[in-house]
């Protein structure tokens, strides 16, 4: 799996081009049922507003100089809105994974399971092998979501939005110094999502994962 250097382009999440991450490691999608980790017990309130209001949700706080910026609207339909909450949350997890330096972070691993948690893994190793944390303002906007699939216990929600990382930079953890960039195309990434809860259970968790770089239908 190629990557590219992330504080070079000081984006979060960026890959050097499309990758797409499977539930269960093959093509074939599989059964709703099958989905890793839909059926954990559910926790509690989320850090999103507009999650479900239960118990023991893990910390996905962020140092003050990052700021995750979520520029959606809500769906009106609520499974939509509570995936989106979640993908959002798995977002967080992922950079409190970055920041804490932590690739063992209980945070990612709550909010995904399957290929989009070694993701979220690979990422934050990439970060701590580098010696990188972030810093900046990163924003996530023009969100969509659809249903993609049902059984008799587990839901399906498919969520896409993009995001600019054009402000959001690599730093130093030992010397604290901020790589600043120029804006470029690679700044720009489109992200689709299919998150997955057991039915009864508040919680939504990201299954797979797809990062489309130089998304042009990003760029405003």
């Amino acid at each position: 799996m190629a990557r590219r250097a992330l504080p070079v382009t000081a984006a979060a999440f960026a890959m050097t081009a499309t990758l797409l991450l499977t539930a269960c490691g093959g093509g074939d999608g599989g059964s709703p049922d099958d989905i890793k980790g839909a059926d954990r017990e559910s926790g509690g309130p989320s850090a999103s507003a507009s999650a479900s209001p239960v118990a023991d949700r893990p910390d996905v706080s962020l140092p003050e100089d990052l700021d995750l910026v979520f520029d959606f609207e809500r769906p009106s339909d609520a499974d939509n809105a509570a995936a989106l909450a979640d993908a959002e949350n798995y977002l967080r997890a992922l950079n409190h994974g970055i920041t804490q330096q932590d690739p063992s972070d209980p945070a990612y691993q709550y909010y995904s399971a399957g290929d989009a948690a070694r993701y979220a893994n690979t990422q934050i190793k990439e970060y701590v092998k580098g010696g990188w944390t972030l810093t900046g303002k990163d924003r996530y906007y023009r969100a969509e979501t659809s249903a993609a699939g049902d059984s008799k216990s587990v839901k399906l929600v498919r969520v896409a939005f993009c995001e600019d990382a054009s402000k959001v930079y690599g730093k130093e953890v030992k010397s604290g110094k901020v790589l600043h960039t120029e804006e470029s195309p690679d700044d720009f990434l489109k992200f689709s999502l299919v998150m997955a809860s057991a039915k009864g259970s508040p919680v939504w968790r990201a299954q797979q994962i797809t990062v489309k770089e130089k998304a042009t239908e990003c760029q405003e």
